[in-house]
């Protein structure tokens, strides 16, 4: 299991709108530098998730299912790192 020093939370925009704007768990170990976005922009759409997994994310939500998320107890977007370390490690992704 990856310890939560080696990651970190990145947002990603798209546009302006709720389901345009993303927050990523990075894996600091892959990128410690976090997720380049000009490398990740060059990516080929259809490998897309391929893209963002060798980039070191873990774990990537929009905002509207952030609060969803919120909404029900499952993170606080108070904490969000915390939050979205703990339901990576939940699901059985870190």
């Amino acid at each position: 299991m990856i310890p939560i020093e080696k990651t970190g939370i990145e947002e990603l925009s798209f546009g302006d709108s709720k389901e345009d704007i993303f927050h990523i768990l990075v894996n600091k170990q892959i990128s410690p530098d976090g997720i380049d976005l000009e490398k990740l922009r060059l990516a080929d759409p259809r490998n897309f998730d391929a893209a963002l997994t060798s980039a070191g994310c873990i774990i990537m939500l929009n905002e509207i299912e952030i609060d969803e998320l919120a909404k029900r107890g499952e993170i606080k977007k108070t904490d969000l790192h915390q939050s979205l370390y703990e339901l990576a490690s939940r699901e059985g992704l870190l």
